[in-house]
């Protein structure tokens, strides 16, 4: 009879354990579910911030016309832009590029750089360029977290028939474009 009882409370103990994994994984889960939206948030942020820099730069640099319309195509082609973190990121790295071609433009034109509403969006733009930074090193921590988990065992042997698969992480693929820094000091006097 004995036996029975420690069958059915290692049976229950198991049980319980499994529970704990699968918690676990969804938390984690959510988390990066979580992480991607904040990402996405900013990105619309930035997304929405484009306009407004180009029109106030359209009014400066009117023969600069190429220029602002890679800027709008390659903003356009940002806000559309679904599927993995990896093919958002490609299509990101090439919206920071065409940003920087812009910025590059406005050091052409010192009263553009002197204007008020130029320097507010110019702040703007940086601190949402902060935030997506921020959001991403968050998404790609609750990433690493997941997978760790998908990872080790034993949990690895329950996350694949649960269902969890690893997740991919949100990286630049061009690290030496993206780790040159956009020259955006507007208070330059030239």
């Amino acid at each position: 009879m004995s036996a029975i009882w420690i069958l059915i409370g290692l049976v229950v103990v198991v049980g319980l354990w499994i529970v704990g994994v699968y918690n676990g994984l969804v938390k984690s889960g959510v988390r990066v579910d979580e992480a991607w939206s904040d990402i996405t948030v900013q990105l619309k942020r930035r997304y929405d911030l484009i306009p407004n820099l180009v029109k106030t730069v359209k009014g400066y640099a009117k023969h600069e016309k190429e220029v602002l319309e890679n800027v709008t195509k390659m903003r356009n082609m940002a806000v559309n832009a679904t599927g993995s973190p990896e093919q958002q990121a490609q299509v990101e790295n090439q919206f920071t590029g065409a940003l920087k071609s812009l910025f590059a433009v406005a050091e052409n034109y010192p009263d553009l750089k002197a204007n008020e509403n130029f320097l507010e969006l110019q702040r703007e733009l940086t601190d949402t360029e902060n935030k997506i930074q921020a959001a991403r090193r968050f998404y790609n921590g609750a990433v690493r977290d997941l997978n760790t988990k998908i990872k080790v065992f034993p949990t690895n042997i329950f996350a694949g028939m649960l269902g969890f698969t690893e997740r991919e992480f949100f990286e630049v693929e061009d690290r030496e474009t993206v780790e040159q820094p956009v020259d955006v000091d507007f208070n330059d006097e030239n």
